[in-house]
This record gives structure tokens, C-alpha cells and sequence, in this order.
């Protein structure tokens, strides 16, 4: 064999070499375990701790308590029980883990389940309304710039501490979703809504009123 091919055979195989190592770098980086750390930790725990899984410090270390609330969190939810927050994890849990612009499709899902728990039986308008309204939130300085983040804020919507949540997600809210991603907005930029046959608070009536869309009132 030439000096030639030699070299060449080797520079193919250091390239397949550096793919690789790439590769597994890149699966690794979706993945937290005991010992990572970090804000996407911090987000964990975050998440953890408003759904009542996690009872611990949200310090950014994925410690022993992080670990077995994420096992608690995966048989809840089905997934297979191994206290990693890989990517199916991660995607239940509302944290986007995609490096590229868009949706993912942990975005589709959670802001669904959202939409189902807080306007089941509302008109297909109020629903995408209704994720509008996170999604404009995640653009206004008041709140989290991320769609888990505005969801999981503490206090920030009461389906996820009357039940409402944990029931099945209806078809058309997936559809919601998409559409309210995809920049439809029926609510004309609205960051509240409430309805109010059942609201408590005397603050929110203080909120302009954009727009009625059903039972919910849309207000800046």
C-alpha cells in the first residue's frame, strides 16, 4: 500500500473518529444525571417542585433528591424509570431541548395539555387564545421567557393544582397549540385572561379588557 492511500485511509478514519465523539457529545448534552449541574437543572427542579415531586433546594445539582424526583415524575408519566432526564424526560417535563429555531414537539405537548385543562369547552378561538396568552408572556419582561417557564410560575394557572392537569388532552387542543405557535393570536396580545363567573380576585378586574372570547375574559 502506497504512503499515499495509508494517509489517506488514516484521515478517513480520524474524520469518522471526531463524527462520532460529536455525536455522542451532542445525545450527552440532552442528558442530566446525578452530578450534572447547571440552569437546565435549576429548570428541573424548578418544574419538579411546582408539580410536587421534589421537596429539595432548586440549587442547580442533580443530587440524590433531583434523582428520585425525576424517577417519581417518569412512572407518573410512563416513561421508563431511570432518574436521567434524557430527551422524552425533558420534553414531558416542557424543556425545550432542541438546539434549532421552532417548535418542538415537548412545546406542543405541554402548551396542549395547558390549553385542555384550562379551556376544555371553550370555542377552538378561546383555545388558541389561551396558549397565545403563554406565549405572550414569554415575550413580556414580567415573566419567564419560556414556555415552561410561564407555565410552571408559581400561582400562574390553577389547573395545576385543581386536577385539571392530570386529565387526558383532548385532540383539538393539540391543534390549538399548533396554531397559537404558529402565530395565530385571538387574543390581540393579551398576557391575562380569567373568567368571570369564578374569579376571586379584584385585581384582575383592574386588567383593560382586549377582547370576550367564550367564558374568558382576554386583558392586557
Amino acid at each position: 500500500m502506497s504512503k499515499k492511500k495509508l494517509c489517506l485511509i488514516l484521515a478517513v478514519i480520524f474524520a469518522l473518529n471526531i463524527a462520532a465523539i460529536t455525536i455522542f457529545e451532542n445525545v450527552q448534552a440532552v442528558t442530566y444525571k446525578k452530578g450534572s449541574t447547571g440552569s437546565t437543572v435549576t429548570q428541573i427542579q424548578t418544574i419538579l417542585k411546582n408539580q410536587g415531586y421534589y421537596f429539595g433546594s432548586v440549587d442547580g445539582i442533580y443530587g440524590s433528591s433531583t434523582e428520585a424526583a425525576i424517577k417519581k415524575f417518569q412512572s407518573r408519566w410512563g416513561l421508563s424509570v431511570d432518574g436521567k432526564a434524557g430527551t422524552q424526560t425533558l420534553n414531558a417535563l416542557g424543556i425545550n431541548v432542541s438546539s434549532t429555531q421552532g417548535s418542538t414537539s415537548g412545546d406542543v405537548a405541554l402548551l396542549a395539555r395547558l390549553i385542555s385543562a384550562e379551556a376544555r369547552g371553550e370555542p377552538y378561538s378561546g383555545q388558541v387564545a389561551v396558549g397565545a396568552v403563554v406565549l405572550n408572556r414569554t415575550k413580556h419582561p414580567s415573566f419567564p421567557n419560556t414556555i415552561s417557564g410561564v407555565i410552571y410560575q408559581s400561582g400562574a394557572f390553577t389547573c395545576l393544582t385543581d386536577g385539571q392537569w392530570n386529565k387526558p388532552v383532548s385532540d383539538g387542543a393539540y391543534n390549538a397549540a399548533r396554531d397559537a405557535l404558529n402565530g395565530w393570536d385571538p387574543s390581540g396580545g393579551a398576557i391575562y385572561y380569567f373568567n368571570p363567573a369564578t374569579a376571586t380576585s379584584s385585581w384582575i378586574w383592574s386588567r383593560p379588557l382586549i377582547v370576550t372570547i367564550g367564558k374568558h375574559r382576554f386583558c392586557a
